[in-house]
C-alpha cells in the first residue's frame, strides 16, 4: 500500500475519479447527490437543504436504499459515498439535532464548515466509523480543526464559489501539509479534470468541486442561474462579505439583477451572520447565486453522468502529456 492510500479512508477508496463534490446550499438535493455518487465520486449536500429536521431522515433512507439497489444492479461499478455538511457555526440551532440523525443513518462522511466542529461531534461520528472532514481557508484554522479531532481538512482557496478564501491554493496547500500528512481536498475555480490532476500533484488527495455540478441537469438551481454560470467569466465573480457576513464568491449577473452595484457593495458584519437567510433583502444563496473563478471553462449543462466522464478523460489525458513529457 502506497502512501497516498494509506491515508485515505475505506470510505474514499476505489472512486471513479478523486472529486468530492461540494455541498452547495439550495443546489444539492437528492436527485443531484444520487447522480454524483452513480458517477463514482462523492455526493454531498447541506443538512439545511432539508428545509424541516425530519425531511433530513427521510432523505438519507430514500438515497441509502436507491444507492443499494443501484449497487446491486450495477456490481463492479464505482459508487461513491454521500457526505453531508453540518455547520458548525452557533446561528445553526439545529446542528446537534441534524448530527444525531448523522449518527442514526451512520453517514460515512460529515463536512463540517464556518467552525471548527466541537469535540462532542468528532466523537459522536467516530463512534460508528465515519469521517469528518472540515473546510479552511487559512493555517490558523487548520490548526484548530485538527485540535478538535477532525480526520480530514478541505482547504478553501483563492476563486472557490460560495464562502471562500483569498490564499493561493500553492500557498495554501503547501503551508497546511507541513503540519497535516492526513486526508487533504482542495476547494477552488476547478472545473475540468486537468485540474484535478494538478490538486494531486500540489499535495491534496482530492479535488472539492461544486460550480461545475450547478450547470448541470440535476441541479437544484433556475435556469437562469445555469445560463449565468455558462455565460460568465472569471472576472465576473464578485467577492464580498455583504450577503451573508462572510466573505464568498458570487456571480456579478445575479447582483445586478437585484439592483445592487457589485463595485460599490456595502461592508458586511460577521458577528451579524446569517448563513440561511442574507444580511440584505436581496438573500444570499436565493437570489444572489454563488459561484467559482473556474465559470469560464464550462460553457454546457449536460448530465452529471456525462461530466464526470468529461473529467475523467481530461483527467487521463493531462496525466499522458506529463507521462510524455
Amino acid at each position: 500500500m502506497n502512501a497516498i492510500t494509506s491515508r485515505i479512508p475505506a470510505a474514499l477508496q476505489n472512486l471513479a475519479l478523486p472529486i468530492i463534490a461540494s455541498p452547495m446550499f439550495t443546489v444539492s438535493y437528492p436527485e443531484l447527490v444520487l447522480a454524483q455518487c452513480k458517477a463514482g465520486i462523492v455526493g454531498s449536500f447541506p443538512a439545511l437543504n432539508a428545509r424541516q429536521p425530519e425531511l433530513l431522515g427521510e432523505w438519507l433512507h430514500q438515497m441509502k436504499a436507491d444507492l443499494d439497489a443501484y449497487r446491486a444492479a450495477h456490481p463492479g461499478q464505482p459508487v461513491g459515498p454521500i457526505a453531508v455538511n453540518q455547520i458548525a457555526h452557533s446561528s445553526n440551532g439545529r446542528l446537534m439535532q441534524d448530527v444525531e440523525t448523522c449518527i442514526q443513518h451512520q453517514v460515512p462522511v460529515i463536512i463540517t464548515s464556518l467552525r471548527a466542529p466541537a469535540r462532542e461531534v468528532v466523537d459522536a461520528v467516530h463512534g460508528y466509523g465515519g469521517v469528518i472532514f472540515h473546510d479552511v481557508v487559512n493555517v490558523r484554522h487548520a490548526h484548530k480543526a485538527l485540535e478538535a479531532g477532525v480526520d480530514g481538512l478541505i482547504v478553501v482557496a483563492a476563486g472557490a464559489g460560495g464562502h471562500a478564501g483569498t490564499q493561493s491554493p500553492f500557498a495554501l496547500v503547501g503551508e497546511v501539509r507541513r503540519i497535516f500528512d492526513g486526508p487533504l481536498a482542495l476547494s477552488g475555480a476547478m472545473a475540468t479534470g486537468a485540474a484535478v490532476l494538478a490538486a494531486r500533484a500540489m499535495g491534496a488527495d482530492f479535488a472539492y468541486m461544486g460550480t461545475r455540478f450547478i450547470a448541470s441537469k440535476e441541479a437544484n438551481a433556475s435556469e437562469d442561474y445555469k445560463q449565468a454560470i455558462v455565460k460568465a467569466g472569471a472576472s465576473d465573480i464578485i467577492y464580498s462579505n455583504w450577503f451573508s457576513g462572510v466573505h464568498g464568491n458570487y456571480l456579478r449577473e445575479s447582483i445586478e439583477r437585484v439592483g445592487l452595484d457589485p463595485e460599490n457593495l456595502p461592508v458586511g458584519d460577521k458577528a451579524n451572520m446569517s448563513f440561511a437567510n442574507g444580511r440584505s433583502k436581496a438573500k444570499a444563496w436565493k437570489d444572489i447565486w454563488g459561484a467559482g473563478q473556474g465559470v469560464g471553462q464550462i460553457h454546457d449543462l449536460p448530465e452529471v453522468r456525462e461530466i464526470v466522464a468529461r473529467l475523467r478523460a481530461e483527467y487521463d489525458l493531462a496525466r499522458a502529456r506529463i507521462c510524455a513529457g
